[in-house]
């Protein structure tokens, strides 16, 4: 019999507590083992752990590869996957290698295999493709079905889907209960809702799906809630209309402002958190304090929604990247750096002319990396340069970036003293090829009549 299958057989009777412990906000990172023992310590009757974000940018996405080291992600997955074992319950991993594309949950799938042979058990794993089928959302294009996420943004096109190396489809509770359904040991689905991990194992089972969205949105992110903030394990504790949240960590300590504050965490509505098969209003919730470490929450509403939708995720080559790292403490430098950088633009295109790479100059101490158009003072005690290319060919970038450190170096600027000395590399080479760049291609919504169709399900066995 599977975990899934004994969670169903001795499920809590109503009106008994359901716990779900959040064994990772983004696992591959490093998991704190003493806050995880602690929560196994509790007896869960699940596991959950977020395993990707697109808080890492388009890279990942773009490229298949996972934003984790091997050897941090498998010491993480060894961690929750011996953790469900000991204690019988069922494993949900979503966004699994960073992004959730086919490449990222491959990738997955083998070490997960890897561990359970090295362990010699063998897992009956639910797997979830997140990978959007293109010929499915050109139909939806011509049919007027799709919209961008927030202004700005252009309309999604044929050449921008050709163009995209992956597009992913955050899936939401429903994927989660379809893999359910096959009775697995550990569910591991491409790129999701962090909330349908943690609110699965609740809908499962008949718990009210307001307050048990509002837990997940909670936990999904461990002990970030907390005062102080962290990544230790978090256990939410379900009880019919509120739920209690507890870190792992003593340290750490679930107030009710701390957790209230978290309705601001990604969200630009921080009252309502709209997910593909409805929407968590927390307007009405209501946050009491157990104790000084836990709190109680009530009052949140679901509605669910009329049309599905799917938040669309895409990226796009745009060339290859170099850098280059410099910073000067010269007040005459720092006061001229806007002439400065300019020149050094004018001589690189003498040099290497033209059109098929752009050079950008940051300048941080100056107010580079402001959200806010608020004029820098004219001079601060030292600055950093940050000097990028982008090019068509990973040469070309680099010798965009050689040349400007050459003349960035050596220009000569109004009020210079010295001919060397003004600027400072930090180690050398001061210029690095950074690899192929991306740019997120794709952010958008579309409607969605079927989403078992647009997230299929399988199962495999993993092990030995």
């Amino acid at each position: 019999m599977s975990t899934t299958a004994r969670l169903l057989d001795r499920r809590p009777k109503e009106g008994e507590p359901l716990r779900i412990l959040a064994a990772s906000g983004q696992l591959g990172y490093g998991i704190p083992e003493t806050a995880l023992r602690a929560g196994l310590a509790r007896r869960p009757h699940a596991i959950g752990c977020d395993m990707g974000s697109i808080d890492i940018g388009p890279a990942y996405l773009g490229s298949g590869q996972l934003s984790t080291s091997e050897a941090t992600t498998l010491r993480d997955l060894r961690l929750v996957l011996r953790g469900a074992r000991e204690v019988d319950v069922p494993l949900l991993i979503g966004s699994a290698g960073s992004a959730g594309a086919e490449p990222h949950l491959s990738r997955t799938l083998e070490y997960v295999d890897r561990i359970a042979r090295e362990d010699g058990k063998t897992l009956r794993v639910a797997v979830v493709h997140a990978n959007i089928d293109r010929a499915w959302l050109r139909g939806m294009v011509a049919a007027k079905r799709t919209r961008p996420i927030g202004p700005g943004l252009p309309e999604l096109d044929d050449e921008t889907i050709t163009q995209a190396t992956h597009i992913v489809g955050q899936m939401g509770t429903e994927a989660f209960l379809r893999a359910l359904a096959l009775s697995p040991d550990v569910v591991i689905a491409g790129r999701a809702c962090d909330t349908a991990i943690f609110a699965a194992i609740p809908a499962l089972l008949g718990y009210p799906m307001g307050p048990a969205m509002h837990m997940a949105k909670i936990i999904e992110c461990t002990s970030i809630c907390c005062i102080p903030g962290g990544r230790d394990a978090m256990l939410g504790t379900l009880e019919g209309e509120s739920f209690t949240l507890e870190s792992m960590n003593p340290v750490r300590a679930a107030t009710p402002l701390s957790v209230a504050a978290h309705s601001l965490y990604e969200q630009a509505d921080p009252h309502v958190v709209h997910e593909p098969e409805g929407t968590l209003d927390v307007r009405t919730a209501c946050f009491e304090a157990i104790d000084e470490r836990r709190t109680r929450v009530s009052g949140a509403t679901w509605t669910e929604a009329a049309q599905k939708t799917i938040k669309l995720e895409g990226a796009t080559r745009i060339g290859e990247r170099a850098v280059l790292l410099a910073g000067s403490c010269d007040p005459r430098v720092i006061a001229n750096r806007e002439a400065i950088l300019a020149g050094v633009r004018e001589q690189v295109m003498e040099i290497l002319p033209g059109d098929d790479y752009h050079l950008i100059f940051r300048v941080y101490g100056t107010g580079a990396t402001s959200l806010f158009s608020v004029k820098p003072p004219a001079l601060v005690d030292e600055v950093f340069f940050l000097g990028e290319c982008i090019a068509n060919d990973a040469d070309r970038a680099k010798a965009v970036v050689a040349t400007a450190k050459q003349y960035l170096l050596h220009h000569g600027f109004a009020g210079r003293l010295s001919t060397g000395g003004n600027i400072a590399f930090p180690f050398t080479p001061p210029e690095i090829s950074a690899g192929t760049a991306y740019r997120y291609s794709i952010y958008h919504l579309t409607e969605c009549d079927d989403l078992a169709a647009a997230f299929p399900t399988e199962l495999v066995m993993l092990g030995a």
